[in-house]
């Protein structure tokens, strides 16, 4: 699966982001994406939610800037929502961002 994605509507405001990860929960292998943008903002999604054409986009789409970061990113940054979330990322050693 590829790394670069691009989201319908935006997430906390931001719309490109990059698969680092795969997870198994409870049975379930989720895809750990995170911003390009803004590492704090970061999200846990089925391959299903991932391969429906009508929420993802494989690749970053070049939008104009107002598409791309939104307002609704300023409001969360100024929320304490943003304090919140996935502290750490663990990346396997297959992730194309494995450095070590």
């Amino acid at each position: 699966m590829k790394s670069k994605w691009t989201s319908s509507k935006p997430i906390n405001g931001l719309r490109h982001f990059v698969l680092v990860n795969k997870i198994k929960e409870k049975d379930q292998f989720k895809n750990l994406m995170v911003s390009v943008l803004d590492v704090e903002i970061s999200l846990k999604i089925s391959n299903m939610e991932l391969i429906n054409r009508d929420e993802w986009t494989e690749g970053w789409l070049n939008l104009p800037k107002s598409e791309s970061i939104t307002k609704d990113y300023f409001k969360y940054k100024l929320s304490n929502d943003s304090k919140e979330g996935i502290k750490k990322i663990f990346i396997n050693n297959k992730s194309i961002f494995n450095i070590s």
